[in-house]
């Protein structure tokens, strides 16, 4: 999405030749491509472990960090690698996001209108607050230190990343589809 946005704002005349099917095609599967193997070497590390205490694990799903904590195996390079893996899947993605960002809004700061400024910033803010969301709760999983582990908190920043974000995407983003707008209005609920 924010190489979509980048280019309809920074280069809204070559938005058709720069986003077309192929491009879309390849970007859809490089993220699914590189979802799918990126946990393969920290599952593989993980299926070597031998676990002697309780199989009861102290979270919604299968986490790496709730695993290690069930392990009698040595974690050290099981959280080295989860810390290299978050370097390169989270940090890799996000600054890619913030430097698309950043071009926009120099871009959308040589707008002459403010009404046209106005509107192009709308356009980005929605998905810049999703992404900050999902970036900040991953960030705060999976790149701190093993000492500060905390089952509570890691529970809280799992809901957020899995269940929150996707439930604000479509709300987000339908709020600003002026349809939506005009459907609230009719039930009063939208001032």
């Amino acid at each position: 999405m924010a190489y979509d946005r980048y280019v309809a704002i920074c280069h809204p005349l070559h938005y058709m030749l720069m986003m077309n099917k192929r491009i879309c095609a390849l970007l859809v599967a490089a993220s699914w491509i590189a979802g799918s193997l990126e946990a393969v070497p920290v599952e593989v590390l993980i299926s070597n472990f031998s676990f002697c205490s309780s199989n009861l694990i102290n979270h919604f799903f299968c986490d790496p960090n709730a695993l290690i904590k069930l392990s009698c195996s040595d974690p050290y390079d099981l959280e080295i690698l989860i810390f290299i893996n978050g370097m390169i899947v989270l940090l890799f993605p996000f600054v890619l996001i913030l430097i698309s960002y950043i071009s926009i809004i120099k871009t959308i700061l040589k707008i002459q209108s403010s009404e046209g400024r106005s509107k192009a910033f709308s356009t980005c803010s929605s998905h810049l607050i999703v992404v900050s969301v999902f970036y900040g709760s991953l960030s705060c999983m999976y790149m701190r230190p093993p000492s500060m582990y905390s089952p509570q908190l890691d529970k809280l920043f799992s809901l957020l990343y899995t269940v929150l974000i996707p439930m604000l995407n479509p709300i987000i983003y339908s709020l600003r589809n002026q349809d939506v707008k005009n459907a609230l209005k009719k039930f009063k609920f939208w001032k």
